[in-house]
């Protein structure tokens, strides 16, 4: 940063000011003094030119109002900023409450304790609570509207001091003796505070100030020092909270400090005060500036005899300092973190809702930005079309790192490096960062048209050599290769670092004793050492690296000769003034930029003028307080950075500032004025590039081709060369000013001239090559020509994909449809999702379309099947229709497909499908797949394999008869399926008992497993009549329930044998049929599979119901049971379990099961398969 004295204001009367204090929102400036002294001042700039802005504008009072009320001297002055109130005291006591009306202030509150006189009062962030310290102990905390909050009467003790936590939640006091004690907001005492800074301090001590920055603008970086502490003595600590253990210590090395302040984003704190001047009668009135990190910045020397306060303003752009009778104002120029790249402005500012910095990356040139946040932002540089943004690592370890960004923030390469990058500076192949102790520096490389594979290749080669570091006190030959030893640049150095540039020739370092070394680039050799008188801030080498500009610290630029001048000759003297540049001195000089064309030109920043240099001769300087961008083609950028940090994420291009030097500006009157004639031979004395286009431009308005071409040459512009030529064979002049509009993009100008002519065509060519199509539509409407038809078509598909590019697919869709692109229209479409204009087209399409394969996809993305198949059959891909079936899972299709087709690939392809889902435990899936690709004799294997798997498990038996009838019903599909191909085969040849015999001797050469054909229906038949018989036994129908019980004697090989014959002895004991119950439980005692224990136990139960009842079967009914006669042969019912004697009865269509006509006629649905009944 630096600072200057700027303004000057004298109080009436020689009164002494005590204290002063600068409204950071509305401007207002309280000071207050002797004999009751009062004054609110505001500063205004006033300014007609829109150029001047900021600290360039000549500011005027636009308020200078005495408040009467106080008697005795103003002590104490605080705004609240949020309510618009100012609150004062006196050595009286006596406290007034000002407030705003009508542009004036007026009296509001009084308040007069008559006990003691006020030693402190202090605001809350939020404004709403203000609380004021009594010298006698007494603490009142009042609210904004008057009221007391409460009082306290600390106990002897004598306060000077008192501050708010940003939160509001604590309350330092500080005492007389220069302890500082810790309070919760309600008074409650917590604890003393630790005074690192004065552990070694003895005698009477006195605070200065307590300033807590409440972070209203964000903080430089997470956990950063925020609360300043210093003491009369000039000792001072900045902590990172109240109960810091490890704080920031700072000795100012002043003998008596009077106030101190932070300034409005809590990055630069203000310590004011005076240095005992040894040699002088009187002190020297001093403010020191500092980070919150310790880090001495600047000092300012003020005049006069005693400094009593230090106030910011609001900007944090300049400091107001009460001495004896005046407020001296200086002006600050911030140590801004920007770069300027490829006419793009890089800056980074703090947010309070965010712990990052926010890097923006303005592109000046289409008002486009680009926000990227960066923890722990050090630094920014630029370079080209490239920057560095210099951070600290996230981890614990102290690293840092070197992002390389484009000029929209887009990270293109990053190194993590040990060393401290304090300084950093670019070059177009080098990164170098310093230290205090040593320099890195690394061969960057950006990839501009590289494949991924080539940029990997690229940083694999040589990268040890493309990053070394250097300690200060070595001296390296240039010719040695050095490799990257960290441990070295970390050894202390006598002599440190403070500044460093580069070009591509040589890297400049400077140390603070004055000291600059001069090293060769790219391979680090020292070349040679110089001395200065100062200590140097900022150095900067110019375009041909002959001449080193160097600013010392107080602002004083100088200039050094790198390399010997010849001496120029174009002006008396201007040979010695160009190579003789020790007597050349500026003062007050914040900011420097080379021309980048020209090494005798330069334009520097002096407090709030901007001059521009040749051969070290200035030209009359511009108001300003820009901070120089860019310096070329004769021309300055300069941009008001104080203005964008304002509101830095709406930068307006209004804060940018072209600035034009004098021969250009001179040149551009000449034309204007004198004639082209005159001005070349200006030009010609004063040549540059920049000039000669200027004449060549002005040379084609007027039509003089035989200048323009001149011209064009001096300033080896070939397209201009061209452009001239093509003039010269023009034979209208009337062609000639068109083509020369259109040169100067007067492109309206232009086609209104070729229209004139009635040239629509080339109108119609120069609105292509600008890509306005909408205006080429127009135009092919208005007319007509050989060759409208193709250009409207074109025309219409350019525009289509402007809508297309924008994603606004309805739009596009329109001009798709009249220019026919088919190819993009099939994408809008798909976009839209209107699938039903996407079949539309397809179905418009020609036969082996190159489109169908495309849109058949896109039918598969949204699993249109049907649609898919179609495109893809329609251009004579049916192995990919087949693929489609298969992925979306229609297989019988599929296999249809296939078989259409005479395709071999499905049958492997549903296999391996199938294994593939077995394999995974998903046979459900694979039972229906293979029912759906037609597989069903496959599709039963498998689920009379569940069914199985399912009775062992014990499952819920009715479960199981549904698995099973399942199974059943998959195998009457395999019949039908095989009956009718067989009858499709012998269509009109043989009989239908021909045909189905031929089916039956299909079955069997197909099928291996005869089991599962013949008896399909068994094991639904078992679980059938064995559910029956229970829901019979349970319904009282004991009879028919052993009659049922007694068919399941066929089924042991389904249903375990021991369920079967327990049921059995259930029913028949229920039924006293003991001799068929007798039957049951010889069969369930001879069972193999029974545990001795289970057997006894039927053998216990036998026993007990033999003895009560006779094991024989009463009724002949019960007896006819148990014999196999040839009734056994005969249909069952389904319903009933009984044997059918009728030779009329119900017979399914699916299942083939009988059952009485009376009992079916209950029931809906067949009992056994549930298929209706017909």
């Amino acid at each position: 940063m630096f600072i200057y004295l700027s303004k000057k204001i004298a109080i009436p009367n020689n009164t002494v000011l005590k204290c002063m204090s600068w409204n950071k929102d509305q401007g207002f400036i309280a000071c207050g003094g002797e004999d009751g002294l009062l004054k609110v001042l505001k500063l205004e700039n006033y300014t007609d030119d829109a150029k001047l802005k900021g600290l360039a504008a000549p500011s005027n009072l636009s308020m200078n109002q005495t408040l009467e009320g106080h008697s005795g001297a103003v002590q104490v002055v605080t705004w609240n900023e949020q309510y618009q109130k100012l609150t004062t005291s006196d050595q009286n006591g006596l406290i007034i409450v000002w407030m705003l009306y009508k542009g004036s202030w007026y009296e509001e509150m009084i308040n007069n304790r008559n006990k003691s006189v006020v030693r402190s009062m202090s605001w809350n962030a939020d404004g709403l609570k203000i609380c004021i310290v009594y010298e006698d102990g007494a603490v009142i905390v009042g609210s904004v509207d008057g009221n007391r909050i409460w009082g306290k009467e600390l106990k002897g003790t004598q306060l000077a001091h008192v501050a708010w936590s940003p939160d509001s939640k604590i309350l330092l006091f500080g005492m007389a003796n220069g302890e500082i004690h810790i309070y919760d907001n309600q008074g409650n005492f917590i604890m003393k505070m630790t005074l690192s800074c004065l552990a070694n301090v003895t005698g009477a001590l006195n605070i200065a100030g307590i300033h807590w920055y409440p972070g209203t603008e964000g903080y430089l970086e997470p956990d950063c020092p925020c609360l300043a502490l210093c003491f009369t003595n000039g000792h001072c600590q900045v902590m990172r909270h109240e109960s810091d253990d490890n704080p920031v210590i700072i000795e100012t090395g002043m003998w008596y400090v009077a106030s101190i302040q932070w300034n409005q984003c809590g990055s630069v704190l203000a310590i004011a005060g005076s240095l005992r001047n040894s040699g002088a009668e009187k002190d020297i009135n001093i403010v020191h500036f500092y980070t919150p990190f310790g880090e001495h910045l600047r000092t300012l020397k003020v005049p006069g005899k005693q400094m009593t306060s230090v106030s910011w303003e609001g900007g944090g752009l300049r400091i107001g300092l009460a001495v004896d009778s005046y407020i001296y104002f200086a002006n600050i120029r911030p140590d801004y973190k920007w770069g300027y790249c490829s006419n793009t402005v890089v800056y980074a500012y703090t947010r309070p809702d965010r712990l990052e910095y926010s890097v923006v990356f303005w592109d000046t040139k289409n008002n486009e930005k680009f926000v990227k946040y960066v923890k722990s932002l050090m630094s920014i540089t630029t370079c080209g079309d490239f920057c560095i943004l210099a951070t600290k690592a996230d981890d614990t370890h102290q690293q840092y790192v070197l992002v390389l960004c484009n000029s929209i923030g887009t990270p293109q390469d990053s190194k993590y490096i040990d060393t401290d990058p304090l300084f950093v500076t670019m070059t177009k192949t080098h990164v170098i960062a310093a230290s205090k102790e040593a320099f890195y520096i690394w061969q960057y490389r950006v990839a501009k048209k590289l494949t991924a594979l080539e940029i990997n290749q690229v940083a694999k080669t040589r990268k040890e050599g493309r990053e070394r570091i250097y300690h200060m006190d070595d001296s390296p030959s240039g010719t040695s290769e050095v490799t990257l030893n960290n441990a070295k640049a970390f050894t202390a150095t006598r002599d440190p670092i403070c500044c460093i540039t580069a070009s591509d020739k040589m890297l400049i370092v400077g140390h603070e004793s004055g000291i600059l070394q001069r090293y060769s680039l790219p391979n680090i050799g020292l070349l040679q050492k110089y001395s200065l008188t100062t200590r140097p801030y900022q150095v900067s080498l110019n375009c041909n690296s002959s001449r080193l500009a160097i600013i010392d610290i107080t602002g004083l630029l100088t200039f050094l000769d790198i390399e010997m001048r010849a001496s120029s000759g174009d002006t008396e003297g201007g040979g010695s003034t160009a190579g003789d540049p020790s007597k050349f001195e500026r003062k007050d000089v914040w900011d420097m930029k080379w021309a980048n064309d020209n090494p005798d030109l330069f334009s520097m920043m002096e407090k709030t003028r901007m001059y521009i240099f040749r051969n070290l001769d200035p030209e009359e300087p511009v108001q300003t307080s820009g901070f120089i961008c860019h310096f070329e083609d004769l021309e300055i950028k300069s941009v008001l950075l104080d203005e964008i940090m304002r509101d830095p994420e709406v930068p307006n291009k209004d804060y940018l500032i072209n600035f034009e030097i004098r021969s250009l500006r001179d040149s551009r009157a000449l034309i204007e004025k004198v004639g082209i004639e005159d001005a070349s031979q200006f030009i010609e004395d004063n040549p540059h590039p920049r000039l000669w286009r200027l004449l060549a431009e002005a040379a084609l308005q007027k039509l003089d081709l035989k200048m323009a071409e001149q011209a064009f040459v001096r300033c080896r512009d070939y397209q201009g060369i061209e452009f001239v030529k093509r003039l010269s064979n023009l034979q209208s002049e009337a062609m000639k000013q068109a083509e020369v509009a259109a040169y100067f993009s007067r492109f309206e100008e232009a086609e209104r001239m070729y229209l004139d002519m009635d040239r629509r065509d080339l109108a119609i060519s120069l609105r292509i090559k600008l890509g306005d199509w909408f205006r080429v539509l127009q135009l092919l409407k208005t007319g007509s020509g050989d060759s409208d038809d193709a250009l409207l078509e074109q025309a219409y598909n350019a525009i289509g994909d402007y809508f297309a590019d924008r994603q606004k697919w309805l739009n596009a869709v329109q001009y798709y449809l009249q220019g026919r692109n088919q190819e993009r229209l099939a994408e809008c479409y798909y976009m839209l999702e209107d699938y039903d204009g996407l079949e539309k087209l397809a179905n418009s399409l020609p036969e082996n379309h190159k489109l169908l394969p495309d849109i058949g996809q896109m039918f598969v993305m949204v699993g249109m099947c049907e649609q898919a198949v179609s495109a893809f059959l329609k251009c004579n891909q049916p192995k990919a229709a087949v693929d489609t079936c298969v992925h979306l899972n229609q297989w019988n299709n599929a296999i249809e497909l296939a078989k259409n087709h005479s395709l071999k690939e499905i049958g492997p392809l549903l296999s391996k499908y199938v294994s593939h889902l077995l394999e995974k435990n998903k046979t459900l899936e694979a039972v229906e797949l293979y029912r759906k690709s037609h597989h069903f004799l496959d599709a039963a294997k498998l689920m009379f394999k569940i069914a199985e798997e399912e009775a062992k498990k014990r499952t819920r038996p009715l479960r199981v008869k549904k698995l099973y009838v399942l199974a059943a019903l998959l195998v009457e599909n395999f019949h039908t399926q095989i009956k009718n191909s067989q009858q499709s085969k012998t269509k009109g040849k043989k009989s239908e008992a021909t045909s189905a015999l031929a089916g039956l001797l299909e079955e069997d050469e197909s099928s291996s497993d005869s089991r599962i054909l013949d008896d399909a229906w068994r094991g639904a038949e078992a679980y059938h009549f064995f559910l029956l018989a229970q829901r019979q036994l349970y319904d009282g129908k004991v009879d028919a329930a052993m009659r049922t019980a007694l068919h399941l004697r066929d089924y042991e090989d389904i249903i375990p044998a021991v369920e079967i014959y327990s049921l059995l002895a259930i029913c028949s004991s229920s039924n006293c049929a003991f001799g068929t119950c007798s039957c049951a439980f010889i069969k369930l005692e001879s069972l193999e599979t029974l545990t001795p224990d289970q057997r006894q136990l039927y053998e216990d139960l036998a026993l007990e119901i033999f003895t009560k009842h006779s094991p024989r079967d009463i009724r002949q009914s019960q007896r006819d049971g148990l014999n196999d006669g040839p009734e056994g042969k005969l249909p069952t019912c389904i319903v009933t379990g009984r044997v059918i004697s009728e030779y009329q009865f119900w017979l399914c269509n699916v299942c083939k099961h009988c059952a009485s006509e009376q009992e079916i006629t209950q029931h809906n649905f067949c009992p056994l398969c549930h298929s209706p009944v017909a």
